[in-house]
């Protein structure tokens, strides 16, 4: 389960591209709810004094709003397959944090090293989406945190269809209006959101590794916002 090796090789290529548009197409075609479920899943699960990964951070909202929400009081390290993607972070924030390149199926940090490991968006572009969460549950130091943030797949098949329907047909027209030919590329995360698991599947999985799992939903379940606490 997972996008395997070929298609993450397409969607990494896609992503590289659309980076000058990133944060202001994500932010429309996330209906404006990016930010508020961004806070509401990382609120009461980050704490001062956590040391956190931010994978797949891509420029580092999920970083920004833990660091605001923890008065800056966290250690963040921003980790993500592309390097561009990172090197664009530095303006984003005041003191420039640790930065790390990789993917979620072979972290380079030791065991039982983060209080928190925050997924916004990014999860479900992992190559094999078991081993990334055997990955991340690793890195954690016990009763550390797991964060996502994503979208969400109904497991009801009329609501399902109803945000394919949208990532599929809508999205497109949302993506070009703020990017132009360049946000049509957005197209892509129709091709993830067939490969993303549902949303029962998704939280068994993670009970798999980890002992407990708060998911909660927004937009009918085409939103998630997920805490798997180790």
């Amino acid at each position: 389960m997972g996008l395997g090796s070929s298609y993450w090789s397409e969607v990494i290529e896609v992503l590289r591209e659309i980076i000058p548009i990133y944060d202001k197409v994500n932010s429309i075609i996330s209906l404006g709810k990016d930010v508020e479920h961004r806070n509401r899943g990382i609120s009461g699960r980050v704490l001062k004094g956590n040391k956190i990964l931010d994978a797949g951070s891509g420029f580092g909202n999920m970083s920004k709003t833990a660091l605001k929400l923890t008065d800056g009081e966290i250690s963040i390290t921003l980790y993500d397959p592309l390097v561009p993607m990172l090197k664009n972070t530095g303006s984003h924030f005041e003191k420039i944090p640790d930065m790390a390149n990789g993917v979620f199926e072979h972290i380079p940090f030791r065991d039982e090293e983060f209080d928190a490991v925050l997924c916004g968006y990014s999860l479900r572009d992992a190559i094999n989406l078991r081993v990334a969460i055997s990955e991340i549950h690793r890195v954690l130091k016990k009763e550390g945190r797991m964060v996502i943030v994503d979208l969400g797949k109904p497991d009801e098949s009329f609501i399902r269809a109803g945000v394919a329907f949208y990532l599929r047909c809508i999205l497109p027209i949302l993506a070009f209006s703020a990017g132009g030919k360049l946000g049509l590329k957005f197209g892509t995360l129709y091709g993830t959101f067939k490969r993303w698991p549902q949303n029962k599947k998704l939280e068994e999985l993670l009970l798999e590794k980890f002992s407990r799992v708060e998911f909660e939903k927004d937009l009918m379940g085409g939103a998630i916002m997920v805490a798997a606490y180790k």
